[in-house]
C-alpha cells in the first residue's frame, strides 16, 4: 500500500517552517508594543501573527536577494559617512542660501529591474539629507531624484553621479553577479564612478 499524503505532508511542513521567522517576527513587535513580557502578551502576539498571516497572505517572492555581508559592511559604512556629509552639506545650503537654497530633480540610469534591490536603493538615497527618489520609471530604466544644494550643470551633475555611486554600492551588497556586471557596463556608458 502506497501512502499518497505523505509528499502532501512535507509540503506543509516546509511550508510551516518557511513562516515561523515571520511569525516570530511578528509576535515580537506585538510583545515590544506592548511592552510586556509575559507568557500572556507572547501567547497573543503569535495568535495575532497566525491570524494576520492568514488574513493576508504575502505573495511568493519572485527573486531571491543576495547578501554580501562584508559588502553590506562597506554600504553600510558608506551610507554612515553619507549621512554626515549629507547633513553637513545641506546645513550650509541653508545657513549660505536660506530661503534661496535651490534644489534639482536629476533623472538618473536605473542600474537594476529587481523590485527588492530597487526598493532598498531608494530607501538608501532616502537616508541621506537633501535627496530622495521622487519617480522611479522601469518601464524606461531611469529614475528622478530631487537634490538639495545644485545651483548649476555641474552640481546636478554631481548629484546624478552620487546617485549612480549608491546603486553601485548597494548592488554590490545584494544583486546578482547579472545585475553588477551589467550596472558596471552601464555605469561605464553614463561615464560614471565604477
Amino acid at each position: 500500500m502506497i501512502d499518497h499524503d505523505r509528499p502532501r505532508v512535507r509540503r506543509r511542513a516546509r511550508g510551516l517552517r518557511a513562516r515561523l521567522p515571520r511569525v516570530a517576527w511578528l509576535t515580537l513587535v506585538w510583545v515590544l508594543l506592548w511592552g510586556t513580557f509575559t507568557p500572556q502578551s507572547v501567547l497573543g502576539g503569535v495568535v495575532v501573527a497566525v491570524l494576520v498571516m492568514a488574513l493576508f497572505p504575502m505573495p511568493p517572492l519572485p527573486d531571491r536577494l543576495s547578501v554580501r555581508p562584508l559588502r553590506l559592511l562597506g554600504l553600510a559604512t558608506f551610507l554612515l559617512y553619507d549621512l554626515a556629509a549629507s547633513s553637513v552639506e545641506v546645513t550650509w545650503q541653508i545657513l549660505r542660501h536660506g530661503p534661496d537654497a535651490r534644489g534639482a530633480i536629476v533623472a538618473v540610469p536605473l542600474l537594476t529591474a529587481s523590485d527588492r534591490v530597487i526598493t532598498i536603493m531608494a530607501n538608501a538615497l532616502s537616508l541621506s539629507p537633501g535627496a530622495m527618489a521622487l519617480q522611479i520609471d522601469q518601464a524606461h530604466q531611469v529614475w528622478y531624484v530631487y537634490a538639495l544644494g545644485p545651483r548649476d550643470r555641474a552640481g546636478a551633475e554631481r548629484a546624478r553621479m552620487r546617485t549612480l555611486d549608491m546603486q553601485r554600492r548597494v548592488l554590490a551588497a545584494f544583486g546578482t553577479a547579472e545585475e553588477l556586471a551589467e550596472a558596471r557596463r552601464r555605469i561605464a556608458q553614463a561615464g560614471g564612478p565604477r
